[in-house]
Formats: structure tokens, C-alpha cells, sequence
């Protein structure tokens, strides 16, 4: 079997910024690819990324990652976070995939990435083969909002500036996720859903709501769906990174032959 090659890159946006990309692939990248999409506060290095990376390389196939801008080791900043900016970054790298003969890809989201991957795929759906999610804000944009008190949101609005922390982040983001918030209804995207769809959450899940995920389930006509819930499972799900890879890889392998 051919050796395996690992690559980092730089996708260039048009607005001059640039983020940063790794692709693994034996042989050729091929026509299709396992696309990471990470979560908020995070980058396309960690244990699901990696986990996943480990299942794509058993199987030969091609698998990419990407930070999002103001993560990672990509250009940007959080004050510049806004819900388009993202879909705008994935659109980006499956672009540059394709340049690479990629032309389909299969999405895992996690948290924020989950969104953005619900998102990209409604909205160019030729280029997405299957969807597996991981703990997804299923409303992103909104709940930064739904949390806050009215003068919270206020103030927010005022300054343009808001303070995130939780046990893993301690950032400021900008007045994007507030102006674009309702622009993305997550019942309006759940009753257009067709692509296969494989969701795993966990009830004890602070961060992003499982009951988003199971509303969405109940509310999109597509059959190819599946929710799996761990009682004990946390917002990370880092316990389950293995067996959340190799179902992912099994979703793909349905989709894609």
C-alpha cells in the first residue's frame, strides 16, 4: 500500500486572511474526503480530530481539517466571528479541495462545527455526501443569545464586544453572532434536511442542549437519520471519540459507495 502523506496548507480568503489546513491522504486525495469541522474556541487538532484521522487512515481515505478564522493557527480574531464568516471558511476549504480533485466531502461537526456542517450542506448539498455531528449547537447563532438577560443583550449590542467563558474557553467575541442571529432558524433548515445524518449527544450536555438535537430529528422528513444519546456523555464526548469515528466512517462508507 502506498505510504501515507501528510500535508499542511494555507487557504486563501478573499478578504485577504488565510486559514489554516492539514490533508492526509494514501495514494491520491481520490474524489472524496472525511472533512473535520471543529468546534467554538477550538482547532482541527484534538482527540476527535485525531480519533477520526486514525479511522480515515485504517480505511485508506483522504481526510482534512481546517481552523476556523480566529482559531487555531488561522488569520483573525473572535471579535470578527460571525455565522456567515463561518459557512464562508468551509466553503473556502472545500473549494480548495476540489482544486485537489476532492469533490465530495463528509462533514463531521462538532458543536459550532455541527451548525456550520447542518448549514453547508443545505445550502450545497452537491458537494456533501453525509453529515455526522458531534454534540451541534443546532441554533449556533441563537443561543449566544437565548442565555442572556435583556440588558445583557443590550449591552452586548452597545459595546459590540461579550465575554464567553466556560471551563475550556475565555474569550471575547464580536456583535456578528447578535446581528446575524436570526437569520438562520434551525426549524426552517430541519424541515429541508435530505442528507444522511448521524447525531451523537449527551444528556449531560450544558453547552449545547440535546433536546436542539432531538427537535431537529423530529422535525426533518428525511429517514436516513440517526441520534444517538449517552447518559453519561458530556458536551466533549471525548470518551466516545473512537466509537463516534468508526460509526462516522460507516455512515460514509453507506453514502459514498
Amino acid at each position: 500500500m502506498p505510504s501515507r502523506v501528510q500535508e499542511s496548507y494555507r487557504v486563501a480568503l478573499d478578504s485577504g486572511e488565510a486559514l489554516a489546513a492539514s490533508l492526509a491522504f494514501t495514494g491520491s486525495p481520490g474524489g472524496w474526503a472525511v472533512l473535520y469541522v471543529h468546534g467554538f474556541g477550538s482547532s482541527r487538532f484534538g482527540e476527535k480530530s485525531s480519533a477520526l484521522e486514525a479511522a480515515c487512515a485504517r480505511r485508506g481515505w483522504t481526510f482534512a481539517s481546517f481552523d476556523f478564522r480566529g482559531h487555531g493557527q488561522s488569520d483573525g480574531t473572535l471579535l470578527e466571528l460571525r455565522p456567515s464568516g463561518l459557512l464562508d471558511d468551509l466553503s473556502a476549504v472545500c473549494t480548495s479541495l476540489r482544486g485537489r480533485g476532492v469533490r465530495r466531502v463528509g462533514l463531521v461537526g462538532s458543536s459550532m462545527g455541527g451548525w456550520a456542517s447542518l448549514w453547508f450542506a443545505h445550502r450545497q448539498p452537491d458537494a456533501v455526501a453525509a453529515c455526522a455531528l458531534i454534540a451541534p449547537a443546532v441554533d449556533f447563532p441563537g443561543l449566544q443569545t437565548r442565555r442572556l438577560r435583556p440588558a445583557e443583550v443590550e449591552e452586548w449590542r452597545r459595546t459590540g464586544r461579550r465575554r464567553v467563558q466556560n471551563q475550556w474557553v475565555d474569550v471575547e467575541v464580536g456583535a456578528g453572532l447578535l446581528e446575524e442571529a436570526g437569520q438562520f432558524p434551525p426549524q426552517q433548515l430541519a424541515e429541508a434536511w435530505t442528507k444522511p445524518l448521524l447525531i451523537f449527544h449527551g444528556l449531560r450536555d450544558d453547552v449545547a442542549p440535546y433536546e436542539e438535537s432531538l427537535a431537529f430529528v423530529q422535525q426533518a422528513p428525511a429517514a436516513d437519520i440517526e441520534l444517538r444519546l449517552w447518559k453519561g456523555g458530556d458536551h466533549r464526548l471525548l470518551a466516545y471519540r473512537d466509537v463516534m469515528a468508526e460509526a462516522a466512517c460507516d455512515l460514509f462508507a453507506r453514502s459514498t459507495s
